[in-house]
Parts: C-alpha cells; structure tokens; sequence
C-alpha cells in the first residue's frame, strides 16, 4: 500500500484550512473524564444488578469477560476515530463549525444513534459467524474466534488510521469474519468433522457494495455538484476556498450541519451495533443465566410464546412427526451450515416449535429457569429463527392461507422478542466507546479528506454536495437493507465534486484509499484466520 500522502499544508490566518488546527478547548478534558468516570460506575452498578442471582464468577471467567469486553470496546472506539472523522470532514473544512464543536456534536449524535439503535444490525453481524461457534461459544473455540475477528479488525483500523488513510470499519469486521470462518471451516474439514461453509450470498453482497458504493458516491456527488454550480451560478463565494475560519451563508451552514449531524447518527446506529452484537456474544458465552434471554419479557409474553409455539407446530407440520428433538436439532444445524434444503429440515423445524414450548412448560418466569436448560433453550431458539429466515428466503416454507401465515409470524416475532435484545449498559458503554472515539483521533483522516483528495481546498459547494450524497445514500442503503460503506461514499463523493470542478485529484493520495479498498477484505481474513488458529492452541 502507498503510505506517501503529502503533508498538509501549513497553517496561516489566510489560510482555509485554518479551522482544522483550532485548540481543543480547556474544559474538554475534565468532561472527558468525568463522562467516562460516571459511565463506568452506571456499567458497574447494572452488572452488579445483573449478577446478583447467578452463581458467582470464578477468576478465570472475570478475566475473561474482563478482556473481551476491554477488546470489544476497544474496537468501537477506534472505529469512532477512524470512520466518523468522514462525517465532520465537510463540516471542519467549510468552516461551519468549529473543528472542537463539530467532534464532540458528531460524537453526541453517535452515541444518541447507538442508544436508539434497535439492535437489528447486532444480531445480523452474529448470524455471519459459523452456527457451531455460535452455538458453543462459551468454549474455547468460541472465545478464541471472538478475541481473533476483534483485534484482527482493530489492527487494519489502527494501521490505515496511522497512515491517514480512509477504510471502512464495516467491511473491516466482514473480513475478520469470513476469515473466521474459512479457518473454521478448513479445520474442521480436516478432522472430519461437520463445519458452517462460507456464506456467498454474504460474500457477493459484501463484495457488490465493495464494487458500487465509491461509484455511486462518485458520480452523484459530481452530479449534484454540477446542479448547485447551474443553479446558485451567481453566488461566485459558494466556489471559493474559505478565507481562514469564515463561516459559509447561514442556508448552506444549516445544510451542512444537517448533513453532518444526519451521517453521524446513523454511523453511531448502524456501526454501534457491530460491538453490541459481539459484546453479546461474549455475555451469553460467560453468564448464560443473565444474558441467554429476554429477562424483561414478562409471563403474559411467556405464556402466550407457550401457545404459539403448539399453534406453529401444528400450522407447518406437514408430514406424520415422528422425528425427536435430538434429531430435529441435528438437522436444522445441518441445514443452516449448508442451505441445503432436504425433506427432513421443515418436519425438523415442526418438532423444534414444538419442543420449545414443552421445554418452557414448567417454567412461570424465565428466571426459574435452570442454566443448563436456558443455554440449550437459547440455542434452540436460535436454530429455529434462522430456519424460519432461510427457508423463507429460499421460498421453501408451506403455502398456508391468512390466519395460519399471521400465526408463524406471530411465532417468528415472539422468538426475536426472547433473542434479540440488548441491555441499556451494553448500548451506554458501546455509545460512549464510540462517541469518544470520534472526539479524540479525528485529525488524522479529517486532513487527508479535507486536504489531501484534490489538488485544490474544498469549497462550500463541493462540502454541501458530497455530504448530501452521503447522507442520502446512507439513508437509502438502510431503506434497501444493503451494506454501502459511509467511508467508501463519501471519500468518493470528495472526489467526484474535485473532478467536476476541475481541481483535479492527487493521485497518491487516491492510490493509497484505493489500495486500502481492495485489500481491506484479504489482509482482514488472513489476520483474522490466523489469529483463529493461535488462540484456538492459546485457549
């Protein structure tokens, strides 16, 4: 990779990039800490609370649950620094705000995006991972894979961070996945045993994204740049560099702080889920009583699961059941680690449903559940929701009228509803991990985008339509459920407003994003696998 970026330039009372050299100001630091102070002691206080009727943790498990949400937060917080600089880039180098201001107002919107993050994305960058892992991640293999996919994504963040170079965290973490799970899968296949093969439809998502999204950004931000210049072509100031730290007109401020403040949330509600997901992962592996389920659900919620469970095992039997639930385990794990669909895997599916509910019976709360129980619930649960997901999907399911369809979803739902949830101190300590972030390593990529993608400084115009084609395309990949990289979009976006100006581009510079583009995904899987293999002889 080409690390030769040219420096910056220097800083003088004339010159535009002035804004990106104003001090921090004094009171920055004492709120620094004491935020992370009271955060700490709020966490304290909900894990005391959550612990407080399982058995007590041996010192083994405290270091582990020690370390891990240490590597965990750690990446959230990098990623803080390393992506969100992309969103406050615009806005430092237009001089709409204050650099000072506008890190710490994209690092308040970041954490407002995690706390309101509905936990969706969490709980999809988990099923990216391999079902056996999943499944048994409270052993060696399970924690060996979550240390490995972490720190091999923080150490390519790091890198490309120390060369002032964009990359896109998201791709990043998809990377250290897949290389999980070829490494998974490889030693598996050679002792013989069954093992989750690699998600290609993932793979071609991933990579399609790869493909388009700096194409997308690009060309529409060159697009609408072109129509600003057509029609504010007599504000000749809106094509200027900023003189020092001179604000821009008040309506193209506004649109600028809009755009800013609209990217940030949403990197904070995409981006934070990644770390929420993992952390619990980590929570369930360690202290399965507390975190295997929805502990908030109450027994009206409980009791009616009972019932659907029986009602859904009726609609989508389909054949005579005389399968056992050992069996129909067997089965659905098989299906979900090679999609391929047998006349075994829907009568699975109906006995799994079935079984369930039986399993729940006894219990009145989901506290009274014992711990061996509740892992093997959990799993169970996870097996059938992924079931229910891939079949639909394939379009594999029965065909049933209107009342017996509304009673699977029902079903479906009810299964999110014990799965998919995350404790308000997960999303408190993943937000501030995140928000922090973006407030301390800023500079570094906020320079290269600012200064260092055209050969001229960024003007109003160029600021106003390369954040509005980001924002829009974030906003419309969300709607698509499609993974477009903020960084890949916007540095593109940069780009695309510098060649319809005709600044021109400096092509060391695109050389070294373009060089991280393409080897983000194999440097990633090959970090990721190799630290796989060490920490499965580690642990």
């Amino acid at each position: 990779m080409n690390s030769q970026i040219p420096p910056a330039r220097e800083t003088s009372h004339t010159d535009p990039s002035a804004n990106v050299h104003v001090p921090t100001p004094k009171f920055f630091m004492p709120v620094f800490l004491t935020v992370i102070v009271a955060t700490l002691i709020y966490i304290g206080f909900q894990v005391n609370a959550d612990l407080a009727h399982v058995p007590p943790l041996n010192l083994y498990s405290v270091i582990l649950l020690s370390t891990a949400l240490f590597i965990a937060l750690g990446f959230e917080f990098v990623n803080g620094f390393h992506d969100t600089a992309n969103a406050v880039a615009t806005v430092i180098y237009t001089n709409a705000l204050p650099a000072p201001v506008a890190v710490m107002w994209a690092g308040f919107c970041n954490f407002l995006g995690v706390m309101l993050a509905s936990g969706a994305v969490a709980y999809g960058i988990i099923a990216l991972l391999p079902v056996e892992l999943i499944m048994n991640v409270s052993s060696g293999a399970g924690f060996a894979m979550v240390f490995a996919l972490l720190i091999a994504a923080i150490i390519w963040n790091l890198g490309t961070w120390f060369l002032g170079i964009p990359a896109s965290s998201s791709h990043t973490l998809i990377g250290s996945i897949l290389g999980v799970g070829i490494m998974n899968h490889l030693l598996n296949t050679a002792a013989g045993t069954g093992t989750s093969g690699i998600d290609m439809d993932q793979v071609m998502k991933v990579g399609k994204a790869l493909l388009f999204s700096p194409l997308i950004g690009f060309a529409f931000a060159a697009v609408v740049f072109l129509l600003v210049k057509t029609v504010f072509k007599k504000r000749l100031e809106l094509f200027q560099p900023p003189e020092g730290t001179k604000p821009p007109p008040p309506m193209i401020r506004a649109l600028l702080i809009f755009t800013c403040t609209g990217v940030s949330f949403a990197h904070g509600s995409n981006d934070g889920q990644k770390g929420m997901g993992l952390i619990m992962l980590i929570l369930i592996g360690l202290v399965p009583l507390a975190y295997s389920l929805n502990k908030s659900l109450d027994d009206n919620e409980l009791n009616a699961f009972k019932k659907l469970s029986a009602e859904t095992a009726q609609v989508i039997s389909v054949t005579p059941n005389h399968m056992d639930n050992v069996k129909a385990r067997e089965v659905l794990t098989r299906y979900i680690q090679n999609r391929q669909i047998n006349n075994d895997v829907v009568p699975a599916l109906a006995t799994m449903t079935a079984h369930l509910g039986q399993e729940l019976q006894p219990y009145q709360t989901l506290k009274d559940i014992p711990e061996k129980e509740i892992t093997d619930i959990r799993n169970e649960m996870y097996l059938s929701t992924a079931t229910f997901k891939g079949l639909k999907k394939a379009d594999a399911l029965p065909k049933w009228d209107e009342t017996q369809a509304k009673a699977v979803q029902s079903y479906q739902k009810s299964l999110d509803g014990f799965l998919q949830y995350i404790p308000t101190w997960v999303k408190v300590a993943v937000a501030l991990a995140l928000g922090l972030g973006t407030m301390v390593g800023w500079k570094r990529i906020v320079v290269t985008v600012g200064e260092r993608i055209g050969k001229d400084h960024m003007n109003y115009g160029q600021g106003m339509s390369a954040e509005l084609v980001a924002m829009s395309t974030i906003a419309a990949a969300d709607g698509f459920g499609m993974p477009v990289s903020t960084t890949h979009v916007l540095n593109s976006a940069v780009a695309g407003t510098m060649v319809a100006n005709k600044s021109g581009l400096q092509w060391s510079t695109i050389r070294s994003i373009l060089s991280a583009w393409v080897l983000t995904l194999p440097i990633t899987m090959c970090l990721s696998a190799g630290l796989y293999w060490l920490f499965l002889q580690i642990l």
